[in-house]
């Protein structure tokens, strides 16, 4: 399965939990829902993904986590503010960075309309 295919399937599913759960609720509300609908399509998903930082020749754990990974190469940044800011885009693009993933998505839960709050964030610098 590609990016571009289980980024349609996630953004169907983000769809519907906000339609049933609407804005204003934890970031932790949505992505405990959004974790459950992706792994009841049947797709693999881990939730709070540590991501490493290599640096030279080790490997630090410096406290990153993915809030999805789904398929072992899509991970999903959820959030639940006002806006999303450019602070929110470089933490979606150093995941996708530390982790050499093509594409994945930051996601905006606290908007009326769903469309508004979803980012496709793709890797440049993929190798």
């Amino acid at each position: 399965m590609t990016e571009n295919e289980i980024s349609n399937i996630v953004i169907g599913h983000a769809i519907e939990v906000h339609k049933a759960l609407g804005p204003g609720l934890l970031e932790n509300a949505y992505k405990e829902c959004l974790f459950y609908k992706i792994q009841k399509a049947g797709l693999f998903v881990e939730k709070e993904k540590a991501m490493p930082l290599v640096f030279e020749e080790i490997t630090l754990d410096c406290g990153y986590r993915l809030d999805l990974l789904v398929e072992h190469k899509f991970p999903i940044e959820i959030k639940s503010v006002s806006a999303l800011d450019s602070i929110h885009l470089a933490q979606t693009l150093t995941y996708l960075k530390l982790g050499n993933f093509k594409l994945g998505l930051l996601i905006n839960f606290n908007e009326v309309l769903l469309k508004k709050g979803i980012r496709r964030v793709i890797n440049n610098y993929n190798n």
